[in-house]
């Protein structure tokens, strides 16, 4: 039987750490893979990884580039935003984890990896905004809290989200609204580490 701190969690492209940051409060041993300490690209794995998580880049495959393409004229580099997505996909095969995911916006992603396995909203977990995320792996799926945003977010906050999608306000004008954007919502990660524990 393995106690949590026996249990390696790896978090590549985890940026804050959010999403394995319950792991790394109930004991696991979580190691952070993410710039700039380390790049998962070069990253060889431990030998007995649990469990993984995975949060590539998503700017390649994001549909807040579809602006910036009809506008600036901006192309998408599929080869370089698919570098760190085949590292994290090389070490889950090289590791072989008990469970592990890997998560990107609704986007071009599945053009390359197939069919998502879940998809989830912040909301539906308690975080008041939207943002259609997909999972793909070999994971218990988190139960959903809430089945209408109108239980968790005002009028106000549904009205800003609808707002942000507008051309002006995409995801790239600003990078603190970027980050800010990347970081896993924490109602998520609370029901992912209790559905894969």
């Amino acid at each position: 039987m393995l106690f949590n701190q026996d249990k390696i969690i790896l978090d590549l492209c985890g940026g804050t750490g959010s999403w394995s940051a319950p792991y790394k409060d109930a004991g696991y041993d979580v190691r952070l893979v993410t710039l700039p300490e380390q790049n998962v690209i070069d990253y060889v794995p431990p030998k007995n990884v649990y469990g993984i998580l995975a949060a590539p880049p998503c700017v390649e495959f994001s549909r807040a580039l579809n602006y910036h393409i009809a506008v600036k004229g901006r192309k998408r580099d599929f080869i370089r935003g698919m570098m760190p997505v085949n590292a994290c996909i090389r070490i889950i095969h090289f590791a072989k984890p008990k469970f592990w995911a890997l998560e990107n916006p609704l986007g071009c992603l599945s053009r390359f990896l197939g069919s998502w396995q879940y998809i989830f909203d912040p909301w539906e977990f308690g975080d008041p905004y939207t943002k259609k995320t997909c999972l793909w792996g070999e994971f218990s799926h988190p139960q959903k809290k809430y089945a209408k945003r109108e239980a968790v977010m005002t009028e106000e906050q549904i009205i800003r989200c609808k707002e942000n999608r507008k051309p002006q306000d995409c995801a790239g004008n600003s990078e603190q609204k970027a980050l800010a954007r990347a970081i896993t919502p924490s109602g998520f990660a609370k029901a992912f580490f209790k559905a894969n524990q």
